[in-house]
């Protein structure tokens, strides 16, 4: 089984905030893949279903984002997953908007999801990371991270997104070559 992570916030003030760039991703692999509604598990929300020939977990820690770690590591130990077949799709301001890179271990470079769950289950998972691009001007990061996208900005997402979850199943298998024909890189 492949747990499939997309980390953000809960509640309706952060549903389109830049930080929940993970969260919309694994909505659209849920509506597309017609997966089983959310259920409330692993202090968050979780389907479980098929993508393609990979059995997958899909989840939405609600512990928010600082504290990620404990509901991936509840779920990964009831299904006695190990890191490296876990996924974790996250917001990445060091990447332009629009674009995705792959990675397997590494550091965290200061996202806080990712330090929760590297604290829990070590650093050997992989890393979808969306790209949010960084704040123009004097914005603090952590401002900018938790406003909404744009329209404009949404639309970016939603198109990368889109041809992410069309391509899951080549990514779960072939991440850098998958990412590579989508104009997108691993590093």
């Amino acid at each position: 089984m492949i747990i499939l992570c997309g980390l953000g916030n809960p509640g309706l003030q952060y549903a389109r905030t830049r930080h929940n760039a993970g969260f919309l991703f694994t909505e659209l692999v849920r509506e597309a893949y017609d997966l089983p509604s959310w259920k409330k598990q692993f202090h968050g929300l979780s389907s479980k279903g098929k993508v393609a020939e990979h059995d997958v977990l899909l989840l939405q820690p609600h512990t928010f984002m600082n504290l990620s770690g404990s509901s991936v590591q509840a779920a990964a130990t009831f299904y006695k997953v190990p890191p490296s077949q876990l996924w974790v799709v996250h917001d990445e301001l060091d990447l332009t908007l629009g674009k995705a890179k792959y990675k397997q271990g590494g550091g965290d470079a200061g996202h806080n999801g990712l330090k929760s769950i590297t604290a829990a289950l070590g650093a050997n998972y992989h890393r979808v990371r969306l790209g949010i691009g960084r704040p123009t001007g004097p914005q603090p990061v952590e401002d900018y991270v938790l406003q909404n996208f744009t329209p404009a900005e949404a639309a970016t997402l939603q198109d990368l997104n889109q041809r992410l979850v069309k391509a899951l199943p080549g990514l779960l298998a072939a991440p850098t070559e998958t990412l590579a024909k989508l104009g997108n890189s691993a590093a």
